[in-house]
C-alpha cells in the first residue's frame, strides 16, 4: 500500500515555535521544510532535526525572495506561517506608534505575503496555519501596541477562510511562550516575568513552544477544521 506523502512549509522555522511545530511534523507522511533569515541559525536548526527536513534562507519581509522561494518549491500541502516580531510593547501613552509600522512590516505583512506568494502552488485541499498571539485578546496594559499587530491576524482569517476557500486557513494565538522571543530580556528579567505569569495563568506555568505546535499540527491535520482562532495560551485571557 502506497502512503501518500504530504509536504508542510514552515515560514520561520528555524527557532522556538517554528522549530517546535517542524519537530512535530516530521514522520513518515510528512515532508518538512523550514525557512529563515539567518543562514547559520537555520543551519543549526537543521542540524538538530537530524537533518530530516530541507530547508531554505530567504527574509520573509522582501517580496521579490519570497516569490522565487515559493517558484523554486513547486507544489505543496500545508503552510506554516510562524514569522514573528516584538514591536508595539510598553504604555500607550508614551508608545511610539511608528513601532506599529513597524510591527506590521516584521510580522503581518510577511505572513501574508508568503500567503499570497504561495497560494499558486498550495493545494488548496490543504491548510495554512498564521500565528498570532493572545495579546489581541488581552485587556492588559501596555500591550496595545503589539495587540493592534497581532489583531490584524485574527481579523483576517475568517475572511481569508472564506475567500480562498476549500484552501483552510486557521490562526493560533500562543500565551506566554518560553521562546527566543524573549531575548531581549536579561536572563533575571524574563523569569520574572516568566514566574509572574505562570501565577496568573489557570494551569500553573507559562507554554512551552511544544505546546503551541501541538495545537498547530491540530490544524493541520483536522480537515474540518477553518476560519479559527485557536487560542493556545493556559487560560491567561480569562485572569490576566
Amino acid at each position: 500500500m502506497t502512503t501518500t506523502i504530504q509536504h508542510t512549509v514552515v515560514i520561520g522555522g528555524s527557532s522556538g515555535i517554528g522549530l517546535a511545530t517542524a519537530r512535530k511534523l516530521i514522520g513518515p507522511g510528512m515532508k518538512v521544510t523550514i525557512t529563515g533569515r539567518n543562514q547559520d541559525r537555520l543551519n543549526g536548526a537543521w542540524k538538530s532535526l537530524g537533518g530530516a527536513v530541507e530547508k531554505a534562507a530567504f527574509d520573509a519581509s522582501k517580496p521579490d525572495e519570497v516569490s522565487q522561494f515559493f517558484e523554486r518549491l513547486g507544489p505543496f500541502d500545508h503552510l506554516v506561517l510562524a514569522a514573528s516580531g516584538g514591536k508595539g510593547l510598553g504604555p500607550f501613552q508614551t508608545l511610539d506608534l511608528t513601532d506599529i509600522g513597524s510591527g506590521v512590516d516584521e510580522k503581518v505583512r510577511p505572513q501574508l505575503s508568503c500567503l499570497q506568494a504561495a497560494l499558486p502552488t498550495l493545494n488548496k485541499s490543504g491548510s495554512a496555519t498564521f500565528i498570532s498571539a493572545v495579546s489581541a485578546q488581552l485587556a492588559t496594559p501596555g500591550v496595545a501596541g503589539i495587540a493592534a499587530i497581532n489583531g490584524m491576524l485574527l481579523t483576517v482569517v475568517p475572511i481569508l477562510a472564506v475567500e480562498l476557500r476549500p484552501l483552510r486557513v486557521n490562526v493560533v494565538a500562543p500565551g506566554v511562550i518560553d521562546t527566543p522571543w524573549w531575548d531581549f530580556l536579561a536572563e533575571e528579567q524574563r523569569q520574572a516575568i516568566f514566574a509572574e505569569y505562570a501565577g496568573k495563568t489557570p494551569v500553573g506555568r507559562i507554554g512551552r513552544a511544544e505546546d503551541v505546535a501541538d495545537a498547530i499540527a491540530f490544524l493541520v491535520s483536522n480537515g474540518f477544521m477553518t476560519g479559527q482562532v485557536l487560542t493556545c495560551d493556559g487560560g491567561l485571557r480569562f485572569a490576566a
